[in-house]
C-alpha cells in the first residue's frame, strides 16, 4: 500500500524520518514512494531469523548479514530486505546504508508480500544491479535465484527445492536449500 503519491527522493525521505512522523510505521521507500511494508507472520520471522543465523556462522568474517535493514539504492529506493548480505565495512555504515557495491546479494522471504517482492523488488534490485536475488516462497516453500541484472530484469531465474547453491560472491561456499526455505 503506497502512503503518498508524492515522488520522494532519499534525501526528502531521510528528512522525513528524523521528523519522527514515520516512528511506528513500518515503510520503505521503493521507487520514490513511501510503501507498507507486509506484517511480518511467525513462518516469515522464524525463517529469516534462523537463516541469517546460518549465513553468519558459514561466512564468518568474510560478509556481514543485515536483517531487515535498509540499503540505499539509486533508483530513488530504500527497502528493508529480511536480509542483505554485504561487506563487511564497520563503522563506515554510520555514515551510510549499503549501496549496491556493497551488496553481495539480498533474500526476501515471502508469503503476503509475494506479489509486490517477485515484481516491485525484483524490478528495483535488478535495475540498481544488485548480483543477486534470492526469493523464499514461502507458500510453496521454493527458493527463486535470481542473477544477471540486466536493466530492470535478471538474465537467470532458477527454482529450487532441493540442494546445494553456491553465492555468486563466494563459489566455494556451498548452503543446501533446506537451509533457507526450511531452517
Amino acid at each position: 500500500m503506497v502512503l503518498s503519491t508524492i515522488k520522494w527522493s532519499i534525501e526528502d525521505y531521510h528528512q522525513i524520518i528524523k521528523t519522527g512522523l514515520l516512528d511506528d510505521r513500518p515503510v520503505e521507500l521503493l521507487a520514490g514512494e513511501i510503501v507498507k511494508m507486509s506484517p511480518e507472520g511467525e513462518p516469515h520471522a522464524f525463517f529469516s531469523s534462523e537463516t541469517g543465523a546460518y549465513l553468519t556462522r558459514v561466512l564468518g568474517d568474510r560478509a556481514f548479514v543485515r536483517p531487515a535493514k535498509p540499503i540505499t539504492l539509486p533508483n530513488q529506493s530504500e527497502p528493508e530486505p529480511d536480509l542483505a548480505i554485504v561487506q563487511p565495512l564497520g563503522r563506515e555504515y554510520l555514515s551510510h546504508h549499503p549501496y549496491p557495491e556493497n551488496i553481495f546479494w539480498v533474500i526476501e522471504y515471502a508469503n503476503t508480500s509475494l506479489e509486490k517482492d517477485s515484481t516491485v523488488k525484483y524490478h528495483i534490485y535488478a535495475q540498481a544491479g544488485i548480483p543477486e536475488y534470492w526469493l523464499v516462497n514461502l507458500q510453496t516453500a521454493e527458493l527463486i535465484v535470481y542473477r544477471q541484472p540486466r536493466g530492470r530484469d535478471y538474465g537467470s531465474k532458477m527454482t529450487l527445492k532441493e540442494g546445494e547453491i553456491s553465492p555468486l560472491a563466494f563459489p566455494d561456499v556451498t548452503i543446501p536449500i533446506q537451509a533457507i526455505i526450511s531452517a
